[in-house]
C-alpha cells in the first residue's frame, strides 16, 4: 500500500508520534490527511503547515457518538492509522481498577471501535484498489513489562485483535499492519530512564513498513533487537522486561 495519493486518517495526531506520522505521510505524498484529536484546536499548527491537504477532525475514540460523527465526515479514508493511546497506570497490582479500565478503553476498545466505524470506507477503498489499517501497538505487546503492566496487557490484547482483523478482511483487499515500536521519546514515557527513539524515526519506519507490506512493523533498532530476542526465546524477553520492574 503506497501513501502517494492515499487518503489517510491518523488518530491522536496532535502530539508525539501522531504528529510525526502526519508529517511523514504528507511527505510520502498523501492526497489528504485527516488529523484526528479530541481537541481539534490543538491541531491548528499542523493544519497551517499544509492547509490544502490536512483536515482537522474531532475524534475521541472512547466516545461512540464522536467515532460515528468522524466516520461520517471522513468517509473516503483509504488508510487508517490507529495511533491514539494512553498510559495512565503502573504495575498490575499497583493500579486501580479505573486505571486499568482506562488503559483498555483507549488502547483496545477504542482502537477496535475506530476500526469498525471506518471499515465501510476501507472496504470501498479495497474494492477499488486497496486499503490499509495500521494499529500502532508496542514491543511490550509481545511480553509484559511489569512496570507498565496494564498498558502491556492492553497492547497485547490489541495485537491479538489485529491478528483477528487481518484474517477477517484479507479477502476485501485491506492490509492490516501491527506496528511494534520500542520506547519512543515522547511525553508519555519521557521520564523513563531507558533508551528511546525519536518519534520522527519511528514514524518513518512505520510508513516504510506499510509500503513494504509488512504484517509486523519494527520501526526502530530497539524494537528489532527485542523482537529478535522474542523470536529466539520468548521467556528471555519476559525476563528482560521483568528486570525493568523498578524503572
Amino acid at each position: 500500500m503506497k501513501m502517494k495519493d492515499a487518503i489517510v486518517l491518523v488518530t491522536g495526531s496532535n502530539r508525539g508520534l501522531g504528529r510525526a506520522l502526519l508529517r511523514v505521510v504528507l511527505e510520502a505524498g498523501a492526497r489528504r490527511v485527516y488529523a484526528a484529536a479530541r481537541n481539534p484546536v490543538q491541531l491548528e499548527p499542523l493544519v497551517a503547515e499544509a492547509r490544502d491537504r490536512v483536515v482537522p477532525l474531532p475524534l475521541d475514540i472512547t466516545d461512540p457518538s464522536s467515532v460515528a460523527a468522524a466516520a461520517a465526515i471522513a468517509s473516503d479514508v483509504t488508510v487508517l492509522i490507529n495511533n491514539a493511546g494512553v498510559l495512565v497506570s503502573s504495575s498490575i497490582t499497583g493500579s486501580s481498577a479505573d486505571g486499568v479500565a482506562a488503559e483498555f478503553a483507549t488502547n483496545f476498545f477504542g482502537t477496535l471501535a475506530a476500526t469498525k466505524a471506518f471499515l465501510p470506507a476501507l472496504e470501498r477503498a479495497g474494492a477499488s484498489g486497496g486499503a490499509a489499517v495500521v494499529n500502532v501497538l508496542s514491543i511490550v505487546s509481545l511480553a509484559n513489562m511489569p512496570g507498565i503492566g496494564a498498558y502491556s496487557a492492553a497492547k497485547a490484547a490489541a495485537w491479538s485483535m489485529t491478528q483477528a482483523l487481518r484474517a477477517e478482511v484479507a479477502k476485501k483487499n485491506i492490509r492490516v499492519h501491527a506496528a511494534l515500536p520500542g520506547a519512543i521519546d515522547t511525553d508519555m514515557i519521557r521520564s523513563f530512564e531507558i533508551p528511546k527513539t525519536s518519534p520522527e524515526v519511528v514514524a518513518r519506519g512505520i510508513v516504510e513498513g506499510v509500503e513494504q507490506g509488512l504484517d509486523e512493523i519494527l520501526p526502530d533498532p530497539n524494537a528489532r533487537d527485542l523482537f529478535a530476542t522474542w523470536q529466539r526465546d520468548p521467556k528471555a524477553l519476559e525476563r528482560t522486561f521483568a528486570s525493568m520492574l523498578a524503572m
